[in-house]
């Protein structure tokens, strides 16, 4: 049996915490949560604990939310776990925290490292167009994902899968990764392989401003990049003045590179606005299949086509 610290803040943490609590294949004990403090969250700004505490306080469990985990290396200590599990917790551990559980901290990346290091592997999988991805279980050290790996579990990214789908998909697989290293960890069976740098990529933070359609670019890179950002942080473009209505946001959800189709010279023309949305590209045609204008619900092209003018010719901004 081994004491577990679970360090976590993200939903993609949620099964596999679940499938520590539920003891089902394995003994170990969850000692404690470690998680964010509550934040405010939506227009009235409630505030509201991340749904790991949630869980935690649920089942029992003590929770530690510091704003600085850096600054309560006595209260962890104070555990006594022999495994820290890191998943999606929001916060760099420095050495001094590291160096606590007695046989190290695991953390579990949504990604195959080295491929893909930082704070979004997941759209960055499908924005470069990856066959495949998973979740890596690796040794944590004070680098950003630069520990030794300890278990790789693969999974294929499908056509149709959105940053939200997979995300769900691999907080749906990490689970199994996460136990199988753990018996790994108890049995001092363990592996450590060591990354290799020179493969490595690094996917930054995103912001809204990442999602901002730059229609020079290929249309199958930008059907890459809404299929990635969707749900966060979404892509989105500007649709010009019409009829003395002001120019307004547009978002894009869906859409699909044209086959063959002839791009017009100067990207960002609409090609087409009768049941289909078509926009010219640096390379190529997009066809945007579901949008959302500023102040509206989202909804497919043919149903935004009849509400609002939008006439070939017009250039995208």
């Amino acid at each position: 049996m081994l004491r577990i610290a679970f360090l976590g803040t993200g939903d993609i943490g949620l099964p596999s915490l679940e499938a520590l609590l539920s003891k089902q294949g394995h003994d170990h004990e969850v000692v404690a949560v470690v998680t964010q403090p509550d934040k405010p969250v939506g227009r009235k700004q409630v505030l509201t604990p991340p749904e790991v505490k949630v869980r935690a306080l649920a089942a029992g469990v003590p929770v530690l939310q510091p704003e600085r985990i850096r600054n309560e290396v006595e209260k962890l200590k104070g555990l006594q776990a022999d495994v820290f599990v890191v998943i999606a917790y929001g916060q760099i551990l420095p050495r001094t925290v590291l160096e606590i559980p007695r046989l190290g901290c695991l953390n579990v990346h949504a990604s195959l490292l080295p491929r893909h290091r930082g704070a979004s592997p997941i759209q960055a999988a499908i924005r470069e167009g990856d066959a495949e991805t998973g979740v890596t279980i690796m040794w944590m050290d004070e680098g950003l994902d630069t520990g030794d790996i300890l278990l790789p579990v693969p999974i294929a990214i499908d056509p149709s899968d959105t940053g939200g789908v997979l995300h769900d998909k691999l907080a749906a697989l990490a689970p199994e990764g996460l136990l199988r290293a753990l018996a790994m960890v108890e049995q001092g069976t363990a592996p450590r392989i060591k990354q290799n740098d020179a493969l490595s990529t690094h996917s930054r933070k995103l912001e809204r401003v990442h999602g901002k359609l730059d229609w020079t670019r290929p249309a199958k890179e930008l059907a890459l990049l809404i299929r990635a950002y969707n749900p966060w942080p979404g892509t989105y473009c500007l649709l010009p003045a019409v009829g003395g209505a002001p120019a307004l946001q547009l978002k894009v959800h869906q859409a699909g590179v044209v086959p063959d189709a002839e791009a017009c010279p100067t990207p960002g023309t609409i090609l087409r606005a009768d049941d289909h949305l078509l926009v010219s590209c640096g390379q190529g045609v997009l066809d945007l299949t579901e949008v959302q204008l500023e102040g509206r619900k989202r909804m497919s092209a043919r149903d935004f086509l009849q509400g609002r003018a939008a006439e070939v010719g017009m250039v995208l901004a």
